[in-house]
């Protein structure tokens, strides 16, 4: 296994290492991380050592993407021998997941498992997990053997909660925090929402369906469930975007920050040689995200998944103000904090030129 995670982390040390440890494996540390500047040391790596079992958050799946797309060498080295690849950390977009299929297929004539669980710190990291192959993405599986997992009814939703032996106690000399963690059964609160991926079938497993925590009302009460419509925007836009912050709380409508993937965006404006803002102010680049969100309005189905507005970033998230975190999991509130003139530019009236709604001139 070839892998970043850092072992003061729950997955990079309980679950990474202790897996190779358990299974006699060799572990060899990736000196890379999955950000711009860093991701090119895991490339250089990966030509080196042709993992069995891949791990990595969505970000750095991402990250790796184009340079797996364009070079055969470092696709013949990365699916030689692999016979999983897992994430964690956040949810991959399907996209993604296609591509690796596709790239599978077309590297070494057959599909591989591209597996995925949900959990936390607290559970130690496991609690629910996919061990089958799923033609959704998101789908993060069934909870594990010994755990019970209970899905309570919030705003529309299922909450998530889980009770097993792997489950923290509580938290060192907090026990104000604790009693909050945990509900009068005695289950703990992951935070997160699913869905089942067949209502009929509880068996195909569990659909992650975003933070409860991250959801928020527009100025008409109407809720607005982000980590589903996030997921959705990313399919859209693909692959010119590395992920969405949606902005709306007590407005009267949806708008977005899109972070891009600049160097995918370059192959729309292969001319420019300038910067990221070089890029995004190309009306071109401008015009293809406004086909694509027009795309998206057609789908939608009212004000909660109706997107008016959008801005595309210039400046990636920040990992020193908390917009982003070093598995490289994008914190939504930090980013409106940190942000908070260019959601007020997103939103006035008339319309700054940077943003793109289905009424811009291009």
């Amino acid at each position: 296994m070839l892998d970043w995670a850092p072992w003061h982390h729950t997955a990079g040390g309980n679950h990474d290492v202790y897996l190779v440890l358990y299974n006699g494996g060799t572990f060899y540390v990736d000196d890379g991380k999955p950000v711009p500047g860093a991701i090119e040391a895991t490339v250089r790596n990966l030509r080196d050592v042709s993992p069995t079992w891949y791990f990595n958050v969505p970000k750095g799946f991402e990250a790796l993407l184009p340079y797996l797309q364009k070079d055969e060498s470092l696709r013949q080295a990365f699916y030689k021998d692999v016979k999983v690849l897992w994430y964690a950390g956040a949810g991959v977009s399907q996209y993604v997941s296609d591509e690796y299929m596709r790239m599978a297929v077309q590297t070494i004539g057959k599909r591989i498992q591209f597996l995925t669980g949900l959990g936390s710190t607290e559970t130690a990291p496991y609690a629910v997990g996919r061990t089958w192959e799923s033609a959704r993405a998101a789908n993060v599986g069934l909870p594990g053997p010994g755990l019970t997992a209970k899905l309570v009814p919030n705003d529309g939703k299922l909450e998530l909660r889980v009770k097993g032996p792997n489950i923290t106690p509580g938290y060192w000399r907090e026990p104000e925090l604790t009693a909050k963690a945990y509900d009068e059964e005695g289950f703990y609160k992951l935070g997160d929402a699913v869905a089942f991926e067949d209502p009929n079938d509880p068996g195909k497993g569990l659909v992650f369906d975003g933070r409860i925590a991250e959801d928020f009302k527009l100025s008409t009460g109407t809720w607005v469930s982000t980590g589903r419509l996030r997921a959705r925007m990313i399919d859209v836009f693909a692959p010119y975007v590395r992920d969405v912050v949606l902005t709306g709380p007590d407005r009267d409508d949806l708008g977005a920050l899109i972070f891009p993937d600049i160097e995918a965006c370059r192959a729309l404006t292969p001319e420019v040689k300038g910067d990221a803002a070089a890029v995004v102010a190309d009306p071109r680049l401008r015009k293809e995200f406004q086909n694509r969100l027009a795309m998206l309005t057609r789908e939608s189905t009212g004000s909660s998944n109706r997107v008016a507005r959008l801005m595309i970033m210039t400046e990636p998230p920040s990992m020193d103000v908390g917009e982003a975190t070093d598995k490289g999991s994008i914190n939504q509130r930090n980013v409106l904090r940190h942000r908070t003139a260019l959601v007020d530019e997103l939103y006035a009236e008339p319309p700054s030129p940077r943003v793109i709604t289905l009424k811009t001139n291009s």
